[in-house]
């Protein structure tokens, strides 16, 4: 979120920042040029890559959902419209982002400078609060399974994710009922830090306060997996068979045997009836169907449990370092920053909507089987 802007104090990558100071050596002045020009194309390069890979990761998940009919459902739907927002943070926000951090200056003017601070702010800030609203929609399926699979539909998605929005740009408009239009030219584009009471109600409505509730969801979540993950695991003693037949060496059946006294009672026609009990060996299975689909629902428990510790590590890793400079800069009027940091901060915000499509997809059969479809179908069209 380049809401970092505005904590700059001096550009990033201005000569003064990057060269040696030596007027009685032109020779080193020299070298040093070139030493900034490799410094900005490698980091030019650099955010390239990182902006055109979102594009891409997030486009892929958009085409999935919209070409596979299995994949139309709402939980589905908040994670398309999570991978929109997250293109659009790779379309609006980092393309500039990315100039004005090479280049250490603002060219655009301040029109662009308004359109870019508020896209940038309204787009991160909806992308973190999608991570929120697909949280809240998985431990509202797993603790109330029955209920909520008949409330769990397209039109409630889409109300959540229009929620998220409106709360996004109610934190994005205050900024700019202060911007004045600069008589002078515009050389750095950022938010006024002086109004405080913005700083704490962007920062909480923005982070703070979605982590918090992140933190309690998949908190409940994880306990409510693995107390599943528990109640599923098949005991060593007391099973309770629910099916049981007679056994012919039947392959691929886990057999258990029990001592029962029966035997068979013959008719007055010869023919063998029900058995009687007596002291034999009859041996008994438990299905084995009920056994898999017991063991399979263990191990997607426990990947889920597993997917739910990535998601929230990378989220954290991601935007808290930003999130922390933010809050404290402002405050904190004799702490300084160099201001490389805070641009490092800044991508590594953006990375998580590189991050996102790919943890969210990655760890879900259906769009990984839906995915390579969809490529082996482009490859032979092509």
């Amino acid at each position: 979120m380049e809401q970092s802007s505005q904590f700059k104090p001096i550009p990033v990558l201005s000569d003064q920042s990057w060269t040696t100071n030596s007027p009685n050596n032109s020779n080193d002045t020299k070298e040093d040029g070139v030493g900034d020009l490799v410094v900005q194309t490698s980091l030019a390069i650099t955010l390239s890559l990182i902006t055109l890979a979102t594009m891409l990761c997030n486009g892929f998940v958009i085409v999935t959902i919209y070409q596979t009919r299995k994949l139309h459902t709402p939980a589905n739907v908040l994670i398309g419209s999570l991978a929109v927002t997250d293109l659009l943070v790779s379309i609006l926000v980092m393309p500039i982002s990315g100039l004005y951090t090479v280049s250490g200056t603002w060219t655009l003017g301040q029109i662009v400078c308004d359109i870019w601070l508020s896209s940038d702010i309204t787009c991160c800030t909806a992308s973190i609060l999608h991570l929120c609203i697909i949280a809240l929609d998985r431990y509202w399926a797993i603790t109330d399974a029955v209920e909520y699979s008949k409330k769990r539909t397209q039109a409630r998605a889409a109300g959540m994710i229009a929620v998220a929005w409106v709360i996004a740009i109610s934190i994005s408009l205050p900024p700019l009922f202060w911007r004045h239009a600069k008589a002078e030219e515009v050389t750095s584009c950022m938010v006024n830090t002086d109004h405080i009471f913005y700083t704490l109600y962007s920062t909480f409505g923005a982070f703070y306060i979605p982590t918090l509730l992140l933190l309690v969801l998949y908190g409940r979540i994880y306990v409510e997996a693995r107390t599943r993950i528990l109640k599923q695991a098949p005991k060593k003693s007391g099973k309770r068979l629910t099916s049981a037949h007679l056994l012919t060496d039947s392959p691929g059946s886990a057999a258990s045997t029990t001592f029962l006294t029966c035997r068979a009672q013959e008719t007055s026609s010869g023919d063998t009836g029900a058995p009687v009990c007596l002291n034999h060996h009859v041996q008994v299975t438990v299905s084995d169907a009920l056994l898999e689909r017991k063991r399979i629902s263990a191990a997607r428990e426990r990947k889920a449990t597993k997917t739910l510790g990535i998601i929230l590590g990378a989220y954290i890793v991601c935007w808290l370092p930003f999130f922390i400079i933010t809050l404290v800069y402002p405050i904190c009027t004799t702490c300084w920053f160099h201001p490389a940091l805070f641009n490092f901060f800044t991508w590594l915000g953006y990375i998580n909507s590189l991050i996102n499509p790919i943890i969210y997809t990655m760890s879900n059969e259906d769009f990984k089987q839906a995915f390579q479809k969809l490529m082996r179908f482009r490859c032979c069209t092509s």
